[in-house]
């Protein structure tokens, strides 16, 4: 076992700040009364709970009583995509979304008419495809402020304009920035979600401008300890975010710019400049996601992934699937504010020997089945049927050299991620990917040799 643990998975849950901790002590002594009632714990309830609602309005950049607390960030998007389309159901029922919203945004707009609209190879949507997408009968729009897998930051100042130029009002998840920065722009609504930046888990935050057309969606459930620790710890990693972000973003570019040259067959992803400070993504080429998710654990480093090969589903990332980057052997770092830069270093050193570990691994298992094809058909054809991610990729690898150059060699598969990975292999090995084909099992990827 390692000496020490490293947690990087601070995009999915922060630890909790010291400031938070403090004010929820403090808040379980002096915040235990119902803050609707006259008596006096009642009244000092009530005035811990206004105090926190400043706080935390002060931090989005809407007035008090704009703002409401939830049970969490999913329950905030859920009441604020619910109560939006039930203002506007006179308009319709159509939504427009990026389409590498999370997939709490996703699933609240399912039963509307959506338009997604896409993103480029860094995860970042364009404001003008996003207003051209808005129609007369637009209910709501959503867009994020920062994407929670690769972080990249959209353009949501311009959109919000877009939209209030069409009428439409704009929902920003904010869940990944607002302990970072206010978001700005003509904004109508705005969720968040109190333990992606160090406050406790339970609560999240909906904020609906003065103006926009909300019906609330059920009473509002307020546990007035943890909220006054949300708003509490908010307002501390703000003061403080300038500096941490300086720093964190320091790191980032070091492991950005390290890991492609520890580490051969990578693809960091996401955008270069436009990103959350302490969020980076890449993905290794021929290497099972969880495997290496699992040694690296063993190590002493907590991470995170994207890739199908995490998940029950196998299913690739919509994410990663939307931008049309390589999802196998995905990797998240997200630091949690004050991380040690040794830290940081000691992934790197121990990095490159668990990749290695495990390809080589993966490499010894692989026994590729190929047979040639007719003469109008592929040179080659490998059966990867009822094999998983990332052994489809391997084994088109361990033949392509195989072809004559302008050959093209068919691949099938029944995995969906090689549907994404075949032609991200193909982008970032200089290789021509021709396109889909049905095959009487799953599918035929066909590929020309170009070198």
């Amino acid at each position: 076992m390692p000496s020490s643990f490293s947690y990087f998975d601070a995009a999915t849950a922060a630890p909790l700040h010291p400031v938070a901790r403090q004010a929820l002590l403090a808040a379980l002594d002096d915040g235990w009364a119902d803050p609707g009632r006259l008596y006096r714990d009642g009244r000092r309830a009530r005035l811990l709970l206004d105090a926190a609602r400043e706080a935390a309005a002060e931090a989005v950049g809407c007035r008090p009583d704009e703002l409401v607390f939830t049970p969490s960030g999913t329950g905030a998007v859920r009441s604020g995509v619910a109560g939006a389309m039930a203002g506007r159901r006179r308009t319709g029922r159509h939504a427009v979304v990026s389409a590498v919203e999370h997939s709490s945004v996703l699933h609240a707009v399912a039963d509307f008419d959506v338009t997604e609209v896409g993103v480029d190879r860094e995860g970042l949507a364009d404001a003008e495809a996003f207003g051209a997408a808005l129609r007369g009968d637009t209910a709501l729009a959503c867009l994020q402020s920062a994407n929670h897998e690769v972080g990249t930051l959209q353009p949501v100042a311009r959109a919000a304009e877009l939209c209030r130029e069409a009428g439409v009002p704009l929902l920003v998840d904010a869940a990944q920035s607002l302990g970072w920065s206010a978001v700005d722009g003509p904004w109508s609504l705005l969720a968040a979600s109190a333990h992606k930046w160090g406050g406790p888990p339970g609560v999240g935050l909906l904020a609906v401008r003065k103006g926009t057309r909300f019906v609330p969606q059920g009473p509002v459930d307020e546990n007035l300890p943890a909220i006054v620790a949300a708003a509490a710890s908010l307002r501390a990693v703000r003061a403080e975010a300038q500096t941490e972000a300086a720093r964190l973003s320091r790191l980032v570019d070091r492991v950005r710019t390290r890991v492609p040259q520890l580490v051969p067959d990578v693809e960091v992803v996401g955008h270069p400049a436009l990103r959350l400070p302490h969020i980076v993504t890449f993905s290794c080429l021929y290497v099972d996601g969880e495997a290496l998710l699992h040694e690296l654990d063993r190590a002493g480093f907590a991470v995170s992934s994207g890739s199908s090969c995490t998940s029950s589903t196998l299913v690739p990332s919509h994410v990663l699937r939307a931008m049309g980057v390589l999802s196998e052997g995905n990797v998240r770092l997200s630091l949690p504010r004050g991380v040690a830069e040794e830290d940081v270093e000691r992934f790197l050193e121990v990095l490159p020997g668990i990749v290695a570990g495990v390809r080589g691994h993966l490499a010894a298992d692989v026994r590729p089945t190929t047979t040639s094809s007719g003469a109008e058909g592929p040179a080659l054809v490998v059966d990867s049927l009822g094999k998983r991610c990332p052994i489809p990729v391997i084994e088109l690898a361990k033949v392509i050299g195989d072809v004559p150059v302008g050959a093209i060699v068919s691949v099938l598969s029944d995995d969906e991620a090689a549907r994404l990975d075949i032609p991200a292999w193909c982008d970032m090995r200089g290789q021509e990917y021709v396109g889909e084909r049905t095959a009487p099992q799953g599918a035929a990827y066909w590929v020309r040799r170009t070198d």
